[in-house]
């Protein structure tokens, strides 16, 4: 049953076309995920479903009186209004009335008293007293503190104040842009289940490709103005969108082709315009419209990571660090070893201490018991999630190129506007101030920043916020061709798992683990919140964890196919490179070794001197997997 259609609409946003002719129809039941790249105008068409911006040209029908919850992708004032004030909003027929009581409830003079009176009775005749149970069951569900207010919460938990007011209305359409931004894995997997038993429509857009592959039941990808329409899972609409753009790529190529012939005939003279032909005119000016027209597929980002010469073997080493806040242990006697090339991952719920453990890790904070050495040669790279190293009122050229007009990338020179279009930004977008770009666009402003200049110890704090997934999936690729070390913060399960060869997962209590791989890796070899943590999602705790004398070790799981054929690989590159570094030893041995000039000399010694210190990582390496692949 279709709730709500769209008919030929039409949607433009200066020169740019967001919908052109497009037709969409939401049913209930049905979980329908938006795609698109950065600025193609999903949240606008978003806002068209739910009425807040009208069409240029086409129609919009709803079926008799339906009630429409959005989402908005921006957080809620951090202001004075209460959590249970902000959540009850969300029916708007009684949440006034539930606020007014909620605040008159402990009152005990005789006009508060009366207003109680009054306000009772009017819930009572509104069937308020049911919406009560629902606003507080919701509350409970995410675990929120009704009494405090937004402006004590952090980014992550007024996410959930604003999720809290959309599902509280018990909407027919749900409408929900990037849900997971700003949420822990724990409360991203809480939402997978509620939506997953949604009995009304949902119309989602999100970044988290677990989060997608999940719960959509049908796929819309707004491309340059039209809907490619899927009805099925993500997997089986990558495969049908490969088809599409590749009879669309076949389809140009012989209108390009025919165009060309036209063009030909129409230069041969004076008997192409004679009046017999003059359709054949008119037909070839059509064609030059249609070509003037077309509207090319956007272009991947081209990301490059400039690299500083390389920092020594040692990154961070940590032994039995701790650290506490307000009496409650954050970390707890934690050592690690941070090597170069790492990839490591830090998890855990919003507020367990991952931003804590970073600066611990920089020296931007001292520990209260233990010790940090930091290696030499660090430079250090930091993506800052609430994006406060960019200037709102200045454009993006002058964001990463600081006023100049030129940067130097890897010693070469080039223009400001150039590399930005490597960032997917024309030469408008690039001088529009920050403040009127979207996230997805900052976000990519940021990391434009950020590569331009040399770093060994790339920080990313939630670089995964608003980017497309194609962005993702490049930015995946860069950082694991990456030659430094990186540090990664991030609630994006499937980033996680195609980046990382680490992770420290938080558990409780101040309890900091090492367990090899990503997210899912964690999963199989025991890894789990502590029961005492946050619960606004799946629990997981193993009370040997708590107790290791209570039933000895965990016994660890099996590795992912990923992490299990780079353990197969491991003994082979180990071989190689074991062979070059004795026959680099037997040269070095040789009594004419240095007869040699200087520089080759000192050329020959730093190879062997880089190729052992790359075999000890191998070792450590294997030694790591094989511990995370043993059984009991």
């Amino acid at each position: 049953m279709s709730l709500i259609s769209i008919e030929n609409g039409h949607l433009n946003y200066g020169e740019q076309v967001l919908l052109d002719g497009v037709d969409l129809n939401i049913e209930k039941g049905r979980r329908l995920c938006i795609l698109g790249r950065n600025g193609a105008g999903k949240t606008s068409l978003l806002k068209v479903i739910d009425g807040e911006l009208e069409l240029d040209d086409g129609s919009l029908r709803r079926s008799g009186s339906l009630r429409v919850a959005r989402l908005e992708q921006a957080l809620p004032p951090a202001d004075g209004t209460s959590v249970y004030d902000a959540v009850a909003a969300g029916i708007p027929e009684v949440g006034d009335l539930l606020a007014r009581y909620q605040h008159l409830a402990g009152a005990a003079d005789a006009a508060s008293l009366r207003r109680l009176g009054e306000l009772q009775q009017a819930l009572d005749h509104a069937g308020g007293w049911a919406l009560q149970q629902r606003v507080e069951t919701t509350l409970s569900r995410l675990a929120l503190p009704a009494e405090r207010t937004m402006e004590q919460l952090s980014g992550g938990w007024r996410r959930r104040v604003a999720l809290a007011r959309t599902l509280v209305a018990e909407p027919d359409v749900l409408l929900l842009d990037e849900p997971t931004n700003h949420l822990d894995i724990a409360a991203i997997e809480w939402l997978e289940q509620q939506l997953q038993n949604f009995a009304g429509a949902l119309v989602f857009i999100t970044h988290d490709r677990n989060l997608l592959a999940a719960l959509a039941t049908d796929i819309a990808e707004l491309d340059r103005g039209h809907l490619r329409l899927w009805r099925g899972d993500y997997r089986s609409f990558l495969d049908y969108r490969a088809r599409q753009l590749a009879e669309e790529e076949r389809h140009n190529q012989l209108f390009d082709k025919r165009l060309a012939q036209e063009e030909t005939w129409i230069r041969q003279g004076i008997k192409a315009r004679r009046t017999r032909n003059e359709g054949r005119v008119r037909a070839l000016k059509k064609m030059r419209e249609t070509l003037r027209q077309r509207r090319g597929q956007v272009g991947n980002a081209r990301l490059r990571l400039s690299d500083a010469e390389a920092s020594g073997k040692l990154v961070v080493e940590m032994s039995g660090v701790s650290f506490a806040w307000q009496g409650a242990p954050v970390v707890a006697d934690f050592s690690a070893l941070v090597l170069r090339g790492d990839r490591i991952a830090l998890v855990g719920p919003n507020g367990a201490g991952k931003t804590t453990l970073l600066k611990l890790m920089l020296g931007q904070l001292q520990p209260q018991a233990g010790q940090v050495r930091r290696g030499s040669g660090l430079e250090v790279a930091y993506f800052d999630q609430l994006r406060e190293q960019l200037a709102l009122d200045k454009s993006a050229a002058d964001n990463v190129a600081e006023g100049r007009e030129q940067i130097t990338l890897d010693g070469k020179t080039r223009h400001i506007i150039s590399y930005l279009n490597d960032f997917l930004f024309s030469g408008e977008r690039a001088r529009t101030p920050v403040r009127a770009l979207s996230g997805g666009e900052r976000n990519r402003v940021l990391l434009a920043k950020l590569f331009s200049k040399p770093s060994n110890l790339l920080v990313l704090d939630e670089p995964t916020n608003d980017l497309d997934v194609e962005t993702l999936e490049l930015l995946e690729e860069v950082l694991s061709n990456y030659n430094g070390t990186v540090l990664l913060v991030s609630h994006d399960r499937a980033f996680m798992d195609n980046v990382v060869t680490s992770t420290f997962a938080f558990e409780g209590e101040g309890r900091v683990r090492q367990y090899v791989g990503g997210y899912d890796d964690w999963l199989r070899q025991g890894g789990g919140w502590n029961s005492g943590e946050e619960d606004s999602g799946r629990r997981r705790s193993d009370p040997r964890a708590e107790n290791p004398a209570a039933g000895g070790a965990k016994k660890a799981k099996k590795l992912s196919y990923k992490l299990q054929r780079e353990l197969d690989r491991l003994p082979a590159q180990i071989e190689t490179l074991e062979q070059e570094l004795s026959r680099l030893q037997e040269a070095i041995a040789a009594p004419a070794f240095y007869q040699q000039p200087h520089a080759e000399t000192s050329r020959a010694l730093q190879q062997l001197a880089d190729g052992e210190a790359a075999l000890n990582q191998l070792y450590e390496r294997w030694e790591l997997l094989e511990a995370g692949s043993s059984a009991d």
